[in-house]
């Protein structure tokens, strides 16, 4: 094993090749001649001695960029906003950044929060208005422009220069493994969902307060994770496993900081708004607390296979049909749900023979939250993507969950059209079975990455890295002797050795 300094982000040290180190990579490799050779010049080399301009980290970049060029063609029949006869379905190229112009009334010029509620915490919110209102005021002074279109192109290029940011996050956390962020670069689900919503500042913010937390500056990481919940809620589930593994470690003081910085800037950035349009602000809330059970999520396809044994009328539904018609209970039970979950994945980590890494714990609790949450749109993958890359960066899993996503997809939008012209595509059955591939393969990546904390060695990033490169504070840290006095007390005593006989 490779050993590594302690202090956060590191480049030193010899560069993994997938083609050895990764069991599917290597079995691809074979078509194309095998493994890189032991005297191949690699364009990976440590900073300072490249000899080509294509680094690895380079190459990464440019397919990111590549892979949102082309999600920009695929979306390019819907960026004129004429949706007629469908096509925003029949061509799959349906995006809330262009329909939630005008139905938030920013072609109106209307400004989020005063003039209209918006759906959306507050930070993605004042990003619509941004770009929003500059746009109105250029089609009221030309108005032979496409206010929709230049809305669109508007956002589709602030949020795909954060997700290129998200790789080069990924890049700088990962110096020995430049290849693992080609995971993201190359994503199918980046290809399709890039710009369906506003998630990529959310998912921007969440990485540059992971970068923050490796290079220890607690405070700053959690302002940027703060602001990253002001965008989308997600980000603030990162500072409960800092929270845990600061325990464990032993350095609490520092996971406090983040999260004490984290709600204050959570706070500073809602206040405004609140204060002064508490009604249109509290729309968001409103929306998750009264909305009923959505597409694709694990309660729709239990009221699914309810639907082949009851009828859903009152006196003969089944129990996911009951919670759709009780909402609160519903409600009730999957934030209950979700945190079991959390105190399990706190459990595991403080009683696993080693400390997990920062990322591992990161993408359970969002998964867990995915899992178990009434709602699950298809943009969502874009959560885990990066979580995914630093918790278990292997090909073969990640893929299988990619074509999973593939699958939702390609059903997802079979559903809509179905709904939209009430002449199904597909039969119900196939986007349920969609919905439950999906599913599934998040819940593998999850028991796989358990398996990973419970057995160490297993784990790809510490066969590269020694403890965790994200960890800042807490990488090559010991467990704090609370915990050392609490396994001596709670271990059962070693048996004596039986006597030897004469």
């Amino acid at each position: 094993m490779s050993t590594q300094p302690t202090a956060g982000i590191d480049d030193a040290g010899s560069s993994d090749h997938p083609s050895r180190s990764d069991g599917f990579v290597r079995g691809v490799s074979e078509a194309i001649g095998g493994p890189l050779g032991d005297h191949a010049v690699a364009v990976d080399r440590p900073a300072g001695r490249e000899s080509r301009f294509w680094t690895a980290a380079r190459i990464v970049l440019a397919l990111a960029c590549l892979t949102l060029a082309l999600h920009w063609v695929q979306k390019a029949p819907c960026q004129n906003g004429a949706w007629q006869n469908n096509i925003q379905y029949t061509r799959m190229c349906y995006t809330d950044v262009l329909a939630l112009y005008y139905a938030e009334g920013l072609h109106e010029g209307k400004v989020p929060y005063r003039d209209h509620p918006v759906e959306y915490p507050v930070l993605t919110g004042y990003m619509m208005g941004a770009l929003g209102l500059p746009v109105h005021s250029l089609g009221v002074d030309d108005p032979t422009i496409n206010q929709g279109r230049w809305f669109y192109n508007a956002n589709a290029l602030a949020l795909s220069a954060l997700a290129v940011a998200t790789v080069g996050v990924i890049l700088a956390l990962r110096r020995r493994r430049p290849w693992d962020a080609a995971l993201f670069a190359l994503a199918p689900a980046l290809f399709l969902t890039a710009t369906v919503n506003w998630d990529f500042l959310a998912i921007g913010l969440a990485a540059f307060g992971l970068a923050a937390w490796a290079k220890r500056q607690p405070a700053l990481a959690g302002i940027l994770l703060g602001l990253g919940g002001a965008a989308k809620m997600w980000p603030l589930f990162l500072l409960g496993p800092i929270l845990i593994l600061g325990l464990r470690a032993g350095r609490l003081r520092s996971a406090l900081t983040a999260v004490a910085t984290g709600l204050v800037a959570l706070v500073a950035v809602n206040l405004p708004a609140a204060i002064r349009y508490p009604d249109n602000w509290g729309r968001f809330f409103e929306l998750n607390t009264t909305r009923p059970i959505d597409w694709g999520t694990l309660w729709y396809i239990g009221r699914y296979l309810d639907g082949k044994v009851n009828t859903g009328s009152p006196g003969d539904q089944g129990p996911f049909q009951w919670l759709n018609a009780n909402i609160p209970t519903l409600n009730n039970l999957s934030y209950a749900l979700f945190g079991l979950a959390c105190i399990g994945v706190a459990v595991l980590a403080l009683r696993a023979p080693r400390r997990p890494r920062l990322a591992q714990l990161a993408f359970l609790v969002v998964a867990a939250f995915l899992i178990f949450s009434k709602v699950w749109s298809q943009q969502f993958v874009l959560w885990l993507l990066p979580l995914a890359v630093l918790a278990r960066p292997r090909w073969g899993a990640f893929l299988a969950w990619q074509f999973a996503e593939v699958c939702y997809f390609v059903a997802f939008y079979g559903e809509l059209l179905g709904s939209a012209t009430s002449r199904p595509v597909f039969p119900e059955g196939v986007f349920v079975l969609a919905s439950s591939l999906r599913l599934g393969t998040v819940v593998v990546l999850c028991v796989l990455i358990v398996k990973d904390i419970l057995h160490p060695e297993r784990d790809a990033v510490r066969q590269t890295y020694s403890d965790d490169p994200d960890g800042g504070v807490l990488d090559g840290a010991p467990d704090a002797p609370w915990l050392s006095k609490l396994r001596s007390r709670t271990s059962a005593p070693e048996p004596e050795p039986a006597p030897t006989p004469a």
